[in-house]
């Protein structure tokens, strides 16, 4: 049997390869001032995208809810007076616990993008649509990785072209290990759910997507 530190192990070094591999991708598109830096395409992620298809939805709520609270603080430091990313979690929690129903949370939802879109720094900016993303999974599991682009992006810009790829990879180690956490714990949390949440016969959105996307698309490795 593997060990689980072997398997750490084993992640960590296929995650630094991964973003070296991406590295003139990330840089072409930092350069031209892209608003995102990853996509469903980057090979870097490959590894989470798999993961994520494995989930029950809700493990995917709590776990969005979970990564997007440091985004959140991020933006409460930075902008004390705007409430609107953080109340489109709180929205967000509260529709999938179903104490309010959808338009209300995705009228929340809606907002912290526009505030995303009253900001003038592109890492506030991509933080604040990660806020969104995260919030949305609620509705639909592929918004999780919308989280992801995002917040990654916000990585890649706040720590800049020299020293981005430790930061890119300390956060998908931080997302692998947190949704590997979710996955074991999310039966043994007493919360209540939305009764659309507790359906697990309903398939999984990001793995019909994938699906859908793999048998045309292009090799990954041409990043």
């Amino acid at each position: 049997m593997v060990s689980g530190t072997r398997r750490v192990g084993t992640r960590r070094r296929q995650v630094r390869k991964m973003t070296r591999d991406m590295k003139s991708s990330i840089e072409q598109k930092y350069k031209k001032g892209n608003q995102i830096l990853f996509s469903r395409d980057s090979e870097c992620l490959q590894e989470l995208i798999r993961l994520i298809e494995m989930q029950k939805h809700r493990t995917l709520v709590m776990w969005a809810f979970d990564c997007v609270r440091a985004p959140i603080e991020m933006l409460k430091e930075r902008y004390p007076d705007e409430a609107r990313p953080g109340r489109a979690l709180e929205l967000a929690e509260a529709w999938a616990r179903g104490n309010v129903k959808m338009p209300e949370a995705r009228r929340a939802i809606l907002d912290a993008h526009a505030a995303a879109k009253e900001m003038e720094d592109r890492a506030d900016i991509a933080l604040a649509h990660a806020v969104g993303h995260a919030s949305a999974t609620v509705h639909v599991e592929t918004h999780a990785l919308g989280l992801v682009f995002y917040e990654l992006t916000a990585v890649v810009l706040r720590a800049g072209l020299e020293s981005y790829e430790s930061a890119v990879e300390e956060k998908l180690r931080y997302y692998y290990d947190r949704l590997l956490y979710w996955q074991e714990n999310i039966d043994k949390i007493q919360v209540c759910w939305a009764k659309f949440l507790l359906d697990d016969a309903r398939p999984n959105k990001e793995k019909v997507l994938n699906e859908k996307r793999r048998p045309g698309k292009r090799s990954s490795r041409q990043e």
